[in-house]
């Protein structure tokens, strides 16, 4: 058993077309012809560089599409785990304690009601319970386009409190993956606990945060209340030239959470050099951290969703393989400047 990549995230929405015209419209997604199912269901895929989406939405009430977006607003209900044997990834994950949902579609409980979904490499066509897989090499990433965004770079899970723990051996044993980061992150009275795991092949990576619940409730909590239960909070795309994506997407009306001018004006300080100029990162508020390997450069978008439980990160990566943990901070306080002014 092998998982290699993330095959295609699935959404349940609403309204399917209205959301992939949005996607389109602001992020030079692509849509495939729409289809329509006899049990009613509207699904549309979506495709840039390696990136693969697929919205459906339901017209009736009592459809489980519709049953989750009732529960949740527009989410990610799937992540479909491109494997090169995906039978044997199930049977794997079952043995390891997985609770299956569907065994003929390979599907598995994964965090609160986004499931995990075992597939074949290639992301295109249905919901398939696939059997042995081409070669990896020749599926698991295609070329990027020269669309602005290139890949999916990382997942963002937010989980109840004391769930942390569980979910990273879930990870390790019943998917194969191994945690590759952890830290505790401190914003004012808030603080959260984070563990990074990562597949085999370095190309599904899950960044799972809890709440720490003896510290005042903040941002992981109100997630948890609005989205009603664990669930992704964002996806992180990754672009080879975020100062071209982000002026773009902003001049079509995104918005992206900004940042202090003092977060710039210590960049020289405390990284010394930066590959894009520290002046195009201010205009932009565009974050940067470094590793050993090199820069990584990210920025998050002001959520839109009714519920503000979503929203997309933007990130280029210049070498580096870590995940910003010095821009955390930046960023939940940024979070907190959106939430006081949409609240005031």
């Amino acid at each position: 058993m092998s998982i290699q990549t993330i095959a295609r995230v699935e959404f349940h929405c609403a309204d399917a077309d209205k959301t992939a015209a949005g996607l389109h419209a602001d992020y030079d997604f692509t849509a495939d012809p729409p289809s329509t199912s006899a049990d009613g269901t509207r699904t549309i895929d979506l495709r840039q560089g390696s990136i693969r989406l697929r919205l459906t939405s339901a017209a009736d009430p009592g459809h489980p599409v519709s049953a989750y977006v009732a529960r949740h607003g527009d989410g990610v209900a799937a992540l479909a785990l491109g494997c090169a044997d995906p039978r044997a990834a199930l049977e794997r994950a079952e043995r390891h304690g997985a609770r299956v949902l569907d065994r003929e579609a390979c599907l598995i409980a994964g965090f609160g009601d986004t499931a995990l979904r075992f597939t074949s490499m290639h992301a295109a066509g249905p919901a398939e319970p696939a059997g042995p897989a081409t070669d990896p090499a020749d599926t698991a990433a295609e070329p990027a386009g020269p669309g602005l965004l290139d890949a999916l770079d990382h997942v963002a899970i937010c989980l109840p409190g004391g769930e942390l723990a569980g979910a990273v051996r879930f990870c390790e044993a019943a998917l194969g993956f191994h945690a590759i980061f952890e830290e505790y992150i401190e914003v004012g009275e808030q603080a959260m606990d984070s563990t990074v795991v990562q597949s085999a092949s370095g190309l599904v990576t899950f960044t799972l945060i809890e709440p720490d619940t003896a510290r005042r409730p903040g941002q992981i909590d109100e997630f948890l209340a609005a989205h009603g239960g664990a669930g992704v909070q964002h996806l992180a795309f990754s672009t080879h030239d975020i100062a071209t994506a982000v002026r773009t997407i902003r001049a079509r009306g995104v918005e992206f959470l900004t940042t202090p001018g003092a977060y710039f004006d210590a960049l020289t300080e405390r990284l010394g050099g930066t590959a894009i100029p520290v002046e195009t990162l201010r205009d932009l508020h565009v974050l940067v951290d470094q590793d050993h390997g090199g820069q990584l450069f990210q920025i998050f978008a002001r959520s839109t969703h009714p519920r503000r439980t979503s929203f997309l990160e933007l990130i280029e990566r210049q070498g580096a393989g870590t995940f910003g943990t010095a821009n955390i901070k930046a960023l939940y306080e940024a979070v907190e400047r959106q939430t006081s002014v949409t609240a005031g």
